[in-house]
């Protein structure tokens, strides 16, 4: 019961915002009258129980008359019943695609919110294959409750309503065993009690490990997904190393975890199938065996018979709910448990985020100074740290040191998306950072949207898109904007990061941080990309990494990034680089 109210609460936490977002008046319409059509067929059910009584009364009767008007009678309520049903469909499925558009945004909002994603990655924590909780498990968790809340409902004004008829039934057709009569109060819903009572018992016992075997279906399924993704972006690099056999043979262990897993699941499902089949098709004759002596006393009429058993059929299936959902609810408990941690997740990288505020603003035009800056590692072993140190405003810079050293970790920081570091960064107010890493990324679509990401489409025309591309030597692919293609994939690293420079060009930031963004190109070409950025982004900020001595020709100061200690400091030399 602890896990079930643990369970119940973090369904309400994960449901509940959508009934008080902006889209709430739509969303409780459409489920007031979902609810309503649900009742209306527990009513509908109700008058075709009463009908059964005076139908076989009528053909035990051989009352022509009647039969004729009881078939008119059920054409009548049938006809009501499946109108009902098609627009409780209908209408369900139009509140859950709302629903799942509303929960399917908020969790992009928030996974996307600040970095939270590349938070979340560098946590290590358990949000693995955020694609399939944004995608799968939000679509599942909103049709499953819908669902399994509709059926318990269902359930529960059933037993409401029949558990009365069945005890009156009862009373008119009392227990006979072995020629006696005994007279026991709702002795027929008492059966049905204890019937489905012990069956609740025997399936959850039986079914109890599915739960953590679908969870973790879903988890190797979703694994084994992005690993064949990965092989996909990275064919090249695979097939230059020759390393078929070698992403064939992960391939195949990730998918022997799933045939694992799934063993396990047939093995148990046929264990609660053959359980809940052997349930199912016993709840068909035990009303009548409980009915039939005083069928046969002439202590009840057929009909009496057929409605007692319907009755008894209708609180058995209510009260035998858990039986019949176990599968669906160990499916959906372990969706629950995944979007929880999915949650979790997103709350703990902003956390992070919260807790690691080094970054200040400073008035405009002034420097980016760092001040008792130590950026440290996830694990917590410091790294590289910065004190009295700053980036000459409109100035060029150039940050060298070994690999390892954290000149790469030490612009995140000041990009504000890495959370491990403790300090102060002040950084001129309204200034406008770009980072252009030695692999710039480029969203699937059309090449001059690629080019212009992040910017809106449309922020900039074609010919001024086409000018960048041309001038950072590609006059070839200026022809290619409107073509859509995979860029990260189809070019090559190189003409990659030519596009990086052009995308500086077009968004024109205050500060310009190239991490080895050139490296890639030989260095004639290295030189004329930085000359063209001289040219076109002169009061722009330059701030560079690299190893080769010939871009100290275009910076005017150097920074050392050396040991010290147990971590390695960054230092400036006073004399330009270039003249060095």
């Amino acid at each position: 019961m602890n896990k079930l109210g643990t369970t119940l609460k973090t369904v309400w936490r994960i449901a509940s915002p959508y009934f008080r977002s902006e889209d709430k008046w739509a969303g409780l319409g459409l489920l007031v009258i979902v609810i309503a059509i649900e009742l209306g067929t527990v009513a509908i059910d109700v008058l075709l129980n009463q009908w059964r009584n005076r139908f076989y009364n009528a053909l035990q009767e051989h009352n022509w008359n009647s039969f004729v008007s009881e078939v008119i009678y059920f054409s009548v309520v049938v006809a009501i019943f499946i109108v009902i049903a098609v627009y409780q469909l209908y209408l369900n499925q139009w509140l859950q695609i709302r629903w799942r558009n509303w929960m399917t945004k908020r969790y992009l909002g928030e996974w996307l919110s600040n970095a939270n994603h590349y938070r979340m990655q560098l946590a290590g924590d358990v949000a693995d294959n955020p694609d399939q909780r944004i995608t799968d498990d939000i679509k599942m968790f909103v049709e499953q409750t819908l669902t399994l809340g509709l059926g318990l409902l269902n359930s529960v004004v059933t037993l409401v309503s029949f558990i009365v008829i069945l005890w009156s039934l009862s009373a008119a057709a009392p227990l006979h065993l072995f020629g006696h009569e005994y007279n026991i109060p709702g002795y027929l819903v008492w059966g049905a009690l204890i019937y489905a009572v012990v069956g609740t018992i025997l399936t959850h016992l039986i079914g109890r490990p599915l739960i953590g075997l679908d969870f973790r279906q879903q988890q190797f399924e979703a694994d084994f997904r992005f690993n064949l993704v990965r092989v996909r972006e990275n064919s090249e690099q695979i097939a230059l190393l020759h390393g078929e056999a070698a992403e064939r043979e992960q391939l195949t262990g990730k998918f022997g975890l799933i045939i694992d897993n799934w063993i396990g699941i047939m093995k148990r499902t046929k264990k609660i199938t053959a359980f809940t089949a052997s349930y199912g098709q016993a709840t068909q004759i035990i009303p009548y065996i409980l009915v039939a002596p005083a069928y046969f006393a002439n202590k009840t009429q057929l009909g009496g018979m057929m409605q007692a058993a319907s009755a008894f059929l209708s609180v058995q299936g209510a009260l035998s709910f858990f039986v019949s959902a176990y599968r669906q609810l160990a499916q959906w408990q372990s969706i629950v448990m995944r979007l929880d941690g999915f949650e979790a997740s997103i709350a703990k990288a902003k956390a992070l985020g919260a807790h690691a505020d080094v970054v200040k603003l400073s008035p405009a035009g002034t420097d980016i100074a760092l001040d008792d800056l130590l950026v440290r590692l996830p694990n917590g072993k410091p790294l590289v740290s910065a004190d009295g140190f700053s980036f000459r405003n409109k100035g060029r810079t150039l940050v060298t040191g070994p690999s390892g050293s954290g000149k790469s970790t030490l612009f995140r920081a000041i990009a504000g998306i890495w959370p491990f570091a403790s300090g102060s960064i002040a950084i001129p107010a309204n200034a406008t950072l770009m980072m252009l890493p030695q692999r710039p990324y480029f969203p699937i679509g059309s090449l001059q949207a690629a080019v212009a990401y992040p910017a809106a489409p449309g922020v900039f025309n074609t010919e001024r898109v086409a000018a960048a591309v041309t001038a950072v030597g590609l006059p070839a692919l200026a022809s290619r904007l409107d073509e859509e293609g995979h860029w990260n994939g189809t070019l090559s690293l190189g003409e990659q990061q030519r596009l990086g420079v052009a995308r500086a060009l077009l968004l024109g930031p205050d500060y310009l941080f190239l991490d080895e963004a050139t490296a890639s190109l030989d260095e004639p070409s290295e030189a004329a990309l930085y000359r063209l950025i001289e040219e076109k982004l002169p009061a722009t900020t330059i701030i560079s990494i690299g190893h080769r001595s010939t871009l100290e020709a275009f910076h005017q100061d150097k920074a050392v990034v050396e040991q010290a200690g147990d971590r390695f400091a960054i230092r400036g030399l006073k004399e330009p680089a270039a003249a060095s």
